[in-house]
C-alpha cells in the first residue's frame, strides 16, 4: 500500500536511431516514469511537510524501477538520471522540493545500483498538460559532459489543480553524437561525485 494517492502511472522510452543523417548504433535511449497523485496540501500552508518527503521516498524506488524494466537493462547499466516535479496550482513549490529533495535520492540511487553524483532535479508549479524537463546527469560522476541531457515529459490531463506530477529519468547512453570534451565514461574514478 503507497502513501501516496495516485490516480495514474506513465512510462515512456525514448529511443534515438540516427542523428545529423548518423546511425546511432546502439541507440540512445531514455525512459521517464511519471506519477499524478493527490496533493495532500492542496490549497493550505502546512509547517510539516513530512507526509510530501515519505512519499518521495516511496516514488524514488517505484519510479526507478519502473524506468528500468522498461528500458530492459540491469541497474548497473543505468548511466544517468534525474527527478522532477510539477506542482497543480493550489500547491506550492515547496511541496515539490519536499518529495524531491529530503529522502528521494536514496532509494533511487538503489535501484541504479550507485549514482555517486547528485541527481539533477528540477521543479515548478503549473497546469494540466504543462511540460516539465527532467534534466539528466551521469548518476557516478558530474563532470562527464556527454551525459549533460535532458527529457521532455507532460500529460495531457495533469496535473489537476490538487494534483503533483513527479516524474524519475535514466539512460543507458549519453548524447547521441557528444563531441564537446569533457571527462569520459572510461574515465570516471566515482569517488567524489564529481570525477
Amino acid at each position: 500500500m503507497t502513501i501516496a494517492r495516485i490516480r495514474k502511472m506513465i512510462t515512456v522510452v525514448d529511443e534515438i536511431h540516427t542523428e545529423m543523417g548518423q546511425q546511432i548504433n546502439p541507440p540512445t535511449r531514455k525512459a521517464a516514469a511519471i506519477a499524478v497523485f493527490e496533493n495532500p496540501f492542496a490549497g493550505q500552508y502546512i509547517e510539516d511537510l513530512g507526509i510530501l518527503v515519505r512519499i518521495g521516498e516511496e516514488l524514488g524506488a517505484i519510479l526507478g524501477k519502473r524506468c528500468i524494466k522498461a528500458l530492459g537493462i540491469e541497474p548497473s547499466a543505468v548511466e544517468s538520471y534525474g527527478k522532477a516535479a510539477l506542482i497543480g496550482e493550489n500547491g506550492e513549490l515547496e511541496h515539490g522540493a519536499a518529495i524531491l529533495h529530503p529522502r528521494m535520492g536514496a532509494p533511487l540511487r538503489g535501484e541504479v545500483e550507485g549514482g555517486a553524483a547528485l541527481i539533477s532535479s528540477s521543479k515548478k508549479c503549473g497546469s494540466m498538460g504543462d511540460t516539465l524537463d527532467i534534466p539528466l546527469g551521469h548518476k557516478d560522476a558530474a563532470y562527464v559532459r556527454s551525459h549533460f541531457d535532458g527529457m521532455e515529459v507532460r500529460v495531457t490531463d495533469a496535473p489537476r489543480a490538487n494534483e503533483i506530477l513527479v516524474a524519475i529519468a535514466i539512460t543507458d547512453s549519453g548524447r547521441p553524437l557528444a563531441r564537446v570534451g569533457g571527462l569520459r565514461v572510461s574515465e570516471i574514478e566515482g569517488e567524489d561525485g564529481l570525477r
